[in-house]
């Protein structure tokens, strides 16, 4: 190996392939999508069709989205028969009540708490949840508490930006999006079926 195929020291160099030939170890992963780049709530919609795919059961909470959201993915998910339960406000940063926001973050909180702890689901998006721990409307611990105490196979992804360091600790795969190029600065519009 050569200086520069060294990875850079702090940084986790690429996992090394799973063996086709060996024992599957099934577990159920806590999955965090994370970052400054689009793709988190897309790409955790892209596990929900895959485990959909497979019969798995399959619920998103979404934390932001207004509960009367009515965008692709709810039409989407309706179509499909998909669980998908939305109460926010909106977008959080534009809001002119932010203890309302809080207030229904803890509120769909505890639903999801609920939800979790009842194991009726294979897959359990939380979708947007980082920004009501960021803001600290949900503790971190209490997040973290429900997420050791699931059902053992259940998957669990959580997404949107700063993802705290003790989510990012406990989680079994994280990745974090980088905005490296955005139509929005070049003044073009979010696009049906792309941004909503």
């Amino acid at each position: 190996m050569t200086t520069s195929d060294q990875p850079e020291s702090g940084t986790r160099s690429e996992p090394a392939p799973q063996s086709v030939t060996g024992p599957r170890i099934n577990k159920g992963l806590v999955i965090v999508n994370t970052g400054t780049g689009k793709g988190k709530t897309t790409a955790a919609m892209g596990v929900m069709l895959r485990a959909w795919g497979r019969d798995m059961k399959v619920v998103m909470l979404q934390f932001i989205k207004h509960t009367t959201a009515n965008f692709g993915e709810q039409r989407a998910a309706k179509k499909m028969g998909i669980d998908m339960i939305a109460m926010g406000d909106g977008f959080t940063w534009r809001s002119k009540d932010l203890d309302s926001s809080a207030d229904l973050a803890r509120e769909h909180w505890e639903g999801c708490k609920e939800i979790i702890a009842k194991g009726e689901y294979d897959v359990v998006i939380l979708d947007e949840f980082t920004y009501a721990l960021h803001y600290g409307w949900v503790p971190v611990e209490d997040a973290l508490e429900a997420l050791r105490n699931r059902p053992e196979m259940m998957h669990v992804i959580i997404t949107g930006r700063n993802a705290p360091p003790e989510l990012v600790e406990f989680a079994d795969l994280v990745t974090e999006m980088t905005l490296v190029k955005h139509p929005y600065h070049e003044g073009i519009k979010a696009q049906p079926g792309i941004e909503f």
